[in-house]
């Protein structure tokens, strides 16, 4: 089940992070301003903007700055804040709210059919003045031109000379607002209407765009919390009452009818039915449950009633992590996420200072040359510094790539897992619930010095009777009898070998064939191939118990694919004997393991790999408690969140929400299909700008050119980011 993450609020240290909804944010420029303009600030360590949830994560140190200093730098900014402590309720409340009380950026939620009209009107008004304009080229200032130029461009660009003049006021300049006005009142200034009218009326049709890839994200995560339950058919006193899910309590008892969502983490105590966990898992599969079984929330019940009694509070339930894990992705931002934000703040600056020299030296140099010549070059630059394909597409990309791992059961934390994905060559297992089923049965009874197999039973189950692992979970099921007669006293667990305890006057020790040689029991037995519990009561040595745990179905293939993948080293670590170890490694083809460790040597063992390779990269997967500081350690530590451990699940990068190893072949896939489309972008936004200034420095491009280079990267940019989404939901291993 899923469990909590860790709070986003660190009070142990003076390094805090905080959660603020903004009011009247819908645009990537918003984005760069609220970011940047936190970063200035001396303690904040990092600010990231998700556009399509209004959602604003910043780390700062408490020591040097304080939340309202942070507040009143986002109001300066001319951006308000909804909440302070936003769930992924709040953000969709306020979708509303914002696009009413939004600042003064003009970008709220678009009115695509007003927009149309506005588009096609200026179209109009444009074609008719260049008619104009060619009838009467020898007046290129007739008042019938400007009757149809001015109207078209201050109706195509009344929010970008308005939003420039605002921002100038307010210290930002080099945005895209700026660049765009300057480059229209300079092709104004020397007669080129025609050109400056195109510029802001195809800016528009860009942000156009802009909009609905930035709306089509926020129907993603809307998409997302359809799975959310709205109610939940309480029973009290034998009468049901339809409640709100948030305000039920653990062991209270709820009925699930046919068709309906689960609302609520349970456990099923009557009637049986087949369940579609899809929603979670990403599995299309109906599961059959029974009695007994734990049945997660979010998933749709499809053919019997249920009554579950709840195990968890439903912002701990399964499905509330989900939403929780995608609306937060974007904390941990990727590197190239971070290099295009810093690339973006430099390079539009240092070309609206190359625009500046071009307007100005060549006509200092040379007086002979046609001055407004090089200031339309100037122009044709300003148009093409404009960074927004770049800004818009890489976290769309990253955003998708989440988005898309997680219709797959695979929890991201971060884009930056993602990034890391992408160049890992070591993967490490834990071994039982990881690769094999961590279903225990006990196979066999071996006895010695005059034990019967019934006694070595009794005493090994009465011996766990107080232990909740899952391997005396096998050993009570196995032994009928009742456990709550016997007198258990001097219970002593020893870390890694086993347990020490006095029942009635025998002093009894079950472990594993450490224990024996560590209390200096003598035995014939030590190697056995399985999982082993020794027995030894008052210093003699009464037999083993035979365990079997099976290897999952989908190890073996999840192996297979790995090394397809290019995956160079898999590993196994685990406390079993070595003699499990083998046999389990061996059948899986695994490329080495580590057997007999302790907690502590895991940990230990995982070092050692990483030095062997510091330049490479390295995932741990496991679900025990054990496994936590492991999963912590590793450059990506991935947690089995469907029967794994609280801690493991908190301290992972990634969940896995189905148990089944052949998700973390998925997890590389998705990671490197987002990495891929995400240097596309990168590559091709750079290399066409990069052409585009070469040809406007020599005069080869005018500004029609211009603007269509560079709404034209903006649009390719985002649709190739959308594929991320797209190919990732459905994305074969």
């Amino acid at each position: 089940m899923i469990v909590p993450l860790p709070n986003y609020m660190t009070q142990t240290s003076s390094i805090k992070t905080e959660k603020l909804l903004i009011t009247g944010i819908d645009c990537t420029s918003c984005k760069m301003k609220i970011e940047g303009g936190l970063e200035k600030l001396s303690g904040v360590i990092e600010a990231s903007v998700t556009v399509s949830t209004r959602l604003l994560i910043v780390s700062y140190d408490s020591a040097l700055i304080t939340q309202a200093d942070i507040v009143a730098q986002l109001k300066s900014l001319g951006f308000g804040i909804a909440t302070q402590t936003p769930s992924v309720d709040d953000i969709h409340a306020h979708d509303d709210h914002s696009r009413h009380h939004h600042h003064e950026h003009s970008h709220g939620e678009i009115d695509f059919r007003r927009e149309l009209i506005l588009i096609a009107a200026v179209i109009i008004l444009l074609t008719l003045g260049m008619i104009f304009e060619k009838s009467l080229s020898n007046t290129p200032y007739h008042i019938a031109q400007l009757l149809l130029f001015i109207p078209a461009y201050l109706v195509s660009g009344q929010s970008v000379l308005t939003n420039a003049g605002r921002n100038i006021l307010r210290g930002e300049i080099f945005d895209e607002n700026f660049l765009m006005t300057v480059a229209t009142l300079g092709a104004f200034a020397i007669g080129q209407f025609p050109e400056a009218v195109a510029v802001m009326l195809f800016f528009r049709v860009g942000e156009l765009f802009q909009e609905y890839s930035v709306g089509r994200s926020r129907r993603s995560i809307k998409e997302l919390l359809e799975i959310r339950p709205d109610s939940a058919n309480l029973i009290v006193n034998g009468q049901i009452k339809s409640v709100s899910p948030k305000k039920v309590q653990i062991g209270e008892l709820v009925l699930v009818k046919p068709g309906e969502k689960v609302p609520l983490d349970g456990q099923i105590i009557e009637g049986s039915s087949q369940v579609d966990t899809s929603a979670l898992t990403g599995e299309s599969m109906p599961r059959q449950l029974e009695v007994g079984e734990t049945i997660l929330a979010g998933t749709i019940n499809l053919t019997g009633s249920l009554v579950i009694i709840v195990t968890r509070l439903f912002e701990q339930s399964s499905i509330a992590k989900v939403l929780d894990l995608v609306e937060h992705a974007a904390n941990k931002k990727a590197q190239t996420e971070k290099f295009i934000s810093r690339f973006a703040r430099y390079y539009t600056p240092v070309v609206v200072i190359l625009s500046l020299l071009i307007a100005i030296v060549p006509p200092l140099l040379n007086s002979g040359v046609n001055r407004a010549d090089w200031i339309y070059r100037a122009l044709v630059l300003l148009v093409i510094s404009c960074p927004c394909g770049l800004v818009i597409s890489i976290p769309l990309g990253y955003f998708g790539g989440v988005g898309g791992a997680a219709r797959k059961g695979i929890l991201v934390k971060g884009s930056v897992f993602l990034d890391t994905l992408t160049a890992v060559k070591t993967v490490v297992f834990d071994k039982t619930g990881t690769l094999t089923q961590g279903v225990f049965k006990v196979k066999e009874v071996v006895t010695r010095n005059g034990f019967s197999e019934s006694t070595v039973l009794k005493l090994a189950a009465q011996a766990q009777a107080q232990s909740n692992h899952p391997i005396a979970q096998s050993l009570r099921d196995a032994y009928e009898g009742r456990l709550s007669d016997v007198k258990i006293s001097d219970y002593q667990e020893i870390a890694g070998h086993g347990i020490q305890v006095k029942i009635d006057s025998q002093v009894v020790l079950a472990g594993n064939d450490r224990l024996l040689h560590r209390e200096n029991i003598l035995h014939d037995t030590c190697n056995v191939s399985g999982t082993v519990v020794h027995l030894a009561v008052d210093g003699i040595y009464a037999g083993f118990i035979l365990i079997a745990d099976k290897v999952k179905s989908d190890s073996s293939l999840a192996i297979k694919y790995l090394k397809k993948l290019g995956i160079e080293k898999i590993i196994m670590l685990t406390g079993d004997s070595h003699t499990v170890a083998k046999d389990i490694a061996e059948e899986l083809g695994l490329d080495n393991y580590y057997a007999q460790l302790l907690p502590e040597d895991k940990l230990s063992v995982l070092e050692q790999i990483i030095s062997q390779s510091p330049t490479e990269k390295v995932i741990f997967v496991g679900d025990g408690i054990n496994d936590a500081p492991v999963i912590a350690r590793a450059d990506v530590g991935i947690a089995m969140g469907g029967f794994g451990s609280d801690a493991a699940i908190e301290t992972a990068d990634i969940v896995l929400m189905e148990d089944n190893p052949i998700k973390v072949v998925q997890a590389i896939q998705v990671a490197r299909k987002t990495r891929r489309i995400v240097i596309e972008n990168i590559t091709f936004a750079l290399v066409i700008k990069g052409i585009f200034i070469l040809l406007g420095v020599v005069g080869l491009a005018n500004l029609w050119e211009a603007v269509f280079a560079d709404v034209g990267v903006a649009l390719l940019s985002i649709l190739n980011a959308s594929r991320v989404l797209k190919s990732s939901s459905r994305l074969d291993y």
